[in-house]
């Protein structure tokens, strides 16, 4: 076997309908389009969605709920991950930067600490938001806890 005598399997290449070219080829005259009406002219295109006139599956199926504008978006950070952060790199003051440093933010993030997780060392942590619970244990330990 070499690139001269490579051919494509049996069958698998088919050559598409020439439409449009004469009565004797069988698909002249209107060329497979029917007779009159907007798909049988040139131009025309069915709207997305589109179902022959059935009403359309968007319009069939119950609407449900909205999306409130004003709400804020926190990114969570449990304790135990302040936790593991103090213990393996040796940081007492978690700030913006410290978290987006070590991965656990992103730049545009608004931060909330949450209070999964035990708690061994004093931390002092800068956010956004705190859960009770995680206020709760921050202080417990002498650590501070500062809203932005």
């Amino acid at each position: 076997m070499d690139l001269s005598n490579l051919k494509p399997a049996e069958g698998s290449i088919k050559s598409k309908k020439r439409t449009g070219r004469g009565q004797g080829s069988g698909r002249g005259g209107t060329s497979t389009r029917g007779h009159k009406g907007a798909q049988s002219r040139s131009g025309y295109s069915r709207k997305p969605g589109f179902e022959g006139g059935q009403m359309p599956l968007y319009r069939r199926v119950p609407k449900g709920g909205f999306k409130n504008i004003n709400r804020k978006e926190y990114r969570g950070i449990n304790i135990d991950a302040l936790q593991k952060l103090s213990e393996e790199r040796s940081i007492t003051v978690f700030n913006l930067d410290v978290l987006i440093d070590n991965g656990l933010a992103q730049k545009k993030d608004l931060i909330k600490i949450l209070g999964r997780g035990e708690l061994s060392s004093k931390i002092e942590v800068t956010a956004h938001a705190f859960s009770d619970s995680a206020l709760k244990a921050i202080e417990t330990h002498g650590g501070v806890a500062t809203k932005i």
